[in-house]
């Protein structure tokens, strides 16, 4: 059984009035980020997968993997990569968004991103892909907000790998390290293998595996 702080993230996660920065989507990322934040180094875990423990049976985070796109001093942003959604056409997707559909094709598997914003579309994919507001996570996975990446995407000319997301997590300051330390989370180095290719249903099986003694 979880005690107030556990109870305090779950609501927060819902609900919490994030600071300005992590309320943003991933096109302003770059901007929100100043010289004057702690955004990398030894306390950073930006770039970490959180497993979710056992024991955190909440709908949108029970057995969850989240890759973390961002942590600072002013708080963290992440997204889930196993809780997938359906398979939806790519024009519709951007019609949805109030895009220019035309002469795109194919569909795409949609995730549920997070409890927080979930009318904002993210495209979390491989680094060989980049436009100018794209966010690289750690070199190898990186985050672009969805319209312009799901138009090359349905063009034939997005990313190689690639998940599609609605919304995201967040955690306010210093919110997600009272978690890690009350065993809400565990972390392990992110992975593009748990990130784009595993079956989605085995992904948390899998994670857990990693951190086992020996792997």
């Amino acid at each position: 059984m979880f005690g107030g702080s556990e109870r305090r993230w779950v609501l927060a996660a819902a609900a919490i009035a994030l600071p300005a920065t992590l309320l943003l989507p991933a096109t302003l990322l770059h901007a929100a980020l100043t010289p004057g934040q702690d955004v990398s180094g030894p306390t950073s875990l930006t770039g970490q997968l959180l497993i979710a423990s056992p024991e955190l049976r909440q709908p949108v985070f029970d057995h969850a993997v989240i890759l973390l796109a961002q942590h600072s001093r002013e708080g963290a942003l992440g997204v889930v990569i196993n809780r997938p959604l359906d398979r939806r056409p790519i024009a519709g997707l951007l019609a949805a968004l109030g895009e220019d559909a035309g002469g795109v094709a194919d569909s795409v598997p949609v995730f549920v991103g997070g409890p927080v914003s979930p009318e904002i579309a993210f495209v979390l994919h491989s680094t060989d892909y980049k436009r100018p507001d794209t966010l690289d996570i750690d070199g190898r996975v990186a985050l672009t907000a969805a319209p312009d990446v799901l138009r090359d995407i349905g063009h034939g000319n997005g990313p190689r790998k690639s998940l599609v997301v609605l919304g995201y997590a967040g955690w306010a300051p210093s919110q997600l390290e009272d978690e890690l330390a009350h065993g809400v989370w565990t972390t392990l180095p992110e992975d593009p293998a748990l990130v784009f290719d595993d079956e989605r249903a085995q992904v948390w099986a899998d994670a857990v595996a990693r951190r086992r003694p020996g792997r």
